[in-house]
């Protein structure tokens, strides 16, 4: 794994334009960066992340079967009591799950460590998929890098294979909080891999949702959504009046209601306590186990809330003293400890690997980095190739 200066495309400013990404001259694309990319061998690609990447998965999956099962844990988790049987229900269905990103951390030089999994809302995914092919096409024609680089990139065909396996009747609709311009792009791009795939489809906001008489939601033309496409985490949903009405609506969701357990940072300390010692396992516990004094001894480990966005509320210890910590409104909430696997600094910043997963399936990759050691909302995604 090496980061590679390399010169930006002379075209970067229309390429942003065509695709309505936000560029400045001087700065060029907002949350971009093509100064320099990423360069991984085949063996690292397979081996040190795809691999990985899908036995993480298959362990995830065995949590949430053993969750399903197990009030203690949901109730652990912090998932209301009035979704427990549904969750259920969803998994025992067989209700199919979309797509994920696992964020990693891997510098070749030992096993890639899981630090979270971004399993209900993730975004990038647009970035990844389309953008960053686009720049290895033009940087490859316009000679830029080296002949014959690939991507691990199949991100838009796994995504528009996988929609006609997921139980759609009908028109799909497609919702988010419109106000959050990272969500809307990430449902738009979805929504156009749905239509590839000959799917129906209509897009509201959330809060455009309604309820008839009988109990189902419905859109701004009072017609009946049979499935809801969302991104909007399942934890909002739990906390707010509209989520009371969920498990009786009959609406199928995509993300299903079983990655409500995925989507937890709770779902590091199941994992270790499960599968304790994996080498892509990183040793985490609830902040109230006892057993995470164990960790808290070691004077090195991260402190980080179980349902957070954008790296708030995380703090990273290492040798006994605090080394960042970052603000948000989760201070007050549940946390966990997780041991410290600091990601490997570069010339740029820090690299966090995402390894997208479509239908249980490892096909894309993309790399944020960011100026300190917790990912956050200045982080810039910066592409990759593979060679060799």
């Amino acid at each position: 794994m090496q980061r590679i200066p390399v010169t930006e495309r002379p075209n970067l400013a229309n390429a942003a334009a065509e695709h309505e990404l936000e560029y400045s001259a001087g700065k060029g694309v907002t949350g971009w960066d093509e100064s320099a990319y990423y360069q991984f061998t085949p063996q690292q690609i397979e081996e040190d992340i795809e691999g990985p990447a899908e036995e993480l998965e298959d362990l995830c999956l065995q949590v949430v079967d053993r969750a399903v099962e197990n009030e203690e844990v949901l109730s652990r988790l912090g998932i209301a009591e009035p979704f427990w049987d549904y969750i259920a229900q969803s998994w025992r269905n067989g209700e199919k799950n979309l797509y994920g990103r696992m964020d990693l951390s891997y510098n070749a030089d030992g096993p890639a460590k899981l630090l979270e999994y971004n399993a209900d809302t993730p975004t990038a995914l647009y970035e990844t998929a389309v953008f960053q092919w686009e720049w290895l096409e033009q940087a490859t024609e316009q000679k830029l890098i080296p002949e014959g680089c690939d991507q691990l990139n199949d991100v838009h065909d796994s995504i528009v294979q996988a929609f006609p396996h997921m139980g759609i009747v009908d028109v799909a609709h497609f919702a988010c909080n419109h106000d959050i311009e990272d969500d809307k792009g990430t449902l738009d791009y979805l929504e156009e891999c749905a239509r590839e795939a000959g799917i129906d489809t209509c897009s509201l906001a959330m809060a455009d949702i309604g309820s008839d008489d009988q109990g189902r939601f419905t859109d701004l033309d009072e017609r009946a959504i049979t499935t809801l496409v969302k991104l909007y985490p399942w934890e909002w949903i739990m906390a707010e009046d509209f989520g009371r009405l969920v498990p009786a609506s009959g609406v199928h969701f995509i993300e299903p209601p079983w990655k409500m357990i995925l989507a937890n940072k709770g779902l590091l300390p199941l994992l270790w306590g499960m599968f304790e010692g994996h080498p892509n396992l990183l040793p985490a516990f609830f902040e109230d186990d006892p057993a995470a004094s164990t960790l808290a001894e070691t004077g090195s480990y991260v402190h980080k809330p179980m349902l957070s966005r954008q790296g708030a509320n995380i703090e990273i210890v290492d040798d006994g003293k605090t080394l960042l910590n970052t603000d948000g409104p989760y201070g007050d909430d549940a946390h966990i400890l997780q041991g410290y696997h600091p990601l490997k600094k570069f010339d740029g910043g820090y690299p966090l690997i995402g390894c997208w997963m479509v239908a249980s399936k490892a096909v894309g990759l993309c790399i944020r980095e960011d100026k300190t050691l917790i990912t956050g909302k200045e982080a810039r995604f910066v592409p990759h190739v593979i060679q060799g």
